[in-house]
């Protein structure tokens, strides 16, 4: 019988799911992904297929599988199970019960093909694009911010952490060893705040701050304030300071000036370089060494950080919610492994806008 699969009519099936709200078809529904499929054309490596063959599989069913990665946190093993098993995820991509579906090694090989392309970062402006088509332009400042987002840490000794940070490659490692380390990441320092003891009528003392080590990348960006969208990013080892990469993260098509920031963005340079560009700074103030922070600096700080912490709702969704880690090797992987989480952020965004319900 047409449609049915053993005793459960897969029309019916389909149409149960959505009538229950597949988050993924709503996704389907507002992103439309027809408008990658030239720049992964180009950037795909096809042969002409004069000596026979498989034909490749979609250029946009593909970058749909990692969509789903992206979303659910999936290995390309997984991938290629949860998409055999699920039936909202065989539609999301475009595949029919009887349509074969793409291997664990074919997700690999399509995705290092977009690395060494390049390819994310132009996938990532077309979205931007389409979204000011839609008339979501960015709009009421900007707000910047960039997180630590952890790899896989390398067991090394002294001398080679030293050859590394030097540049070099350990002369003794094989090329199966240069292969599984990373070298191109970077230790950093989490510092937690400080927490202070009850005083009981005592002056309260600061107790000690947490001092976290963490290895990896660190994720750079910019949210418009209006809507939430990450408009611009960069991808740099961890060790990389915030306030170095902010001219990257600015975006001048921002209609208001006012720009965002913790105090890891104040300095001369910075503040001197959004002044030429024409921008606002509403950077937060550090507290003056050894006195006690001046009450009026105290509400403009208290003000500015309601509107700077909107920024955590996007590091809180890719960390907590796409589970986002570095399980690759290398700087030019990590880039395309975050470039994509804060591209699907951005779909997932305009998921959610459009679905709201409209005020009345």
């Amino acid at each position: 019988m047409s449609g049915q699969t053993g005793f459960f009519d897969t029309d019916d099936r389909l149409a149960w799911l959505w009538a229950a709200g597949d988050p993924l078809e709503r996704l389907a529904k507002v992103v439309d992904f027809e408008l990658f499929r030239a720049a992964l054309e180009a950037a795909l490596v096809r042969s002409d297929r004069s000596k026979g063959g498989r034909p490749p599989y979609d250029a946009v069913l593909m970058f749909r599988v990692l969509v789903l990665q992206t979303l659910y946190t999936l290995s390309d093993d997984q991938a290629e199970y949860q998409i055999r098993d699920r039936l909202s995820f065989m539609r999301f991509v475009g595949l029919a019960l009887h349509d074969a579906v793409p291997d664990a090694k074919t997700i690999w090989l399509y995705r290092e093909q977009l690395v060494r392309a390049g390819a994310f970062d132009s996938l990532f402006a077309q979205f931007d694009a389409a979204l000011r088509d839609k008339g979501y332009l960015a709009l009421g400042g900007q707000i910047v911010d960039a997180t630590v987002v952890e790899a896989r840490r390398p067991r090394l000794t002294r001398e080679e952490k030293d050859t590394i940070k030097g540049g070099g490659i350990p002369a003794d490692w094989s090329p199966a060893r240069r292969a599984q380390i990373d070298t191109e990441g970077r230790w950093t320092i989490k510092r937690g705040r400080k927490r202070e003891a009850p005083g009981g009528g005592q002056p309260r003392q600061a107790l000690g701050e947490i001092v976290v080590p963490m290895f990896g990348y660190k994720n750079h960006l910019g949210i418009d304030r209006a809507h939430g969208f990450v408009r611009r990013f960069v991808v740099t080892h961890a060790a990389r300071h915030d306030g170095s990469q902010l001219g990257e993260v600015l975006d001048r098509s921002n209609l208001a000036s006012g720009v965002w920031a913790d105090t890891a963005y104040r300095s001369k340079a910075n503040l001197a370089m959004m002044e030429r560009r024409g921008f606002f700074p509403e950077v937060q103030r550090r507290k003056p060494r050894g006195r006690p922070m001046p009450e009026h600096i105290k509400r403009g700080n208290a003000t500015r950080a309601r509107i700077r912490a909107h920024v955590e709702h996007v590091f809180a969704a890719e960390k907590c919610g796409f589970h986002l880690v570095i399980r690759t090797v290398g700087l030019a992987r990590a880039k395309a492994k975050i470039a994509l989480a804060n591209l699907t952020y951005n779909f997932r965004r305009l998921a959610w806008i459009e679905g709201r319900t409209a005020p009345v």
